[in-house]
């Protein structure tokens, strides 16, 4: 599968830059969550929570590509 994705385009620079924009998405969705809504802290905190497991995903995913790039 990963090799697939490297095929059709997307490289480690991407999947890295991904998972930055998702920590950063990951602190707008708790604090839109937690002014946005009335629901309260609990779920400000699982939308944060939620979005933050983007990053570690999307970062492995930018190993994991890196081995097929040349150096």
């Amino acid at each position: 599968m990963v090799r697939k994705l490297h095929e059709m385009g997307l490289r480690s620079d991407h999947a890295y830059n991904a998972g930055l924009v998702s920590v950063g998405l990951s602190v707008l969705a708790w604090l839109g969550s937690r002014k946005g809504e009335a629901a309260g802290q609990d779920r400000a905190d699982r939308w944060g929570i939620y979005v933050g497991e983007w990053a570690p995903t999307l970062f492995g995913l930018g190993l994991a590509l890196s081995q097929y790039e040349d150096d």
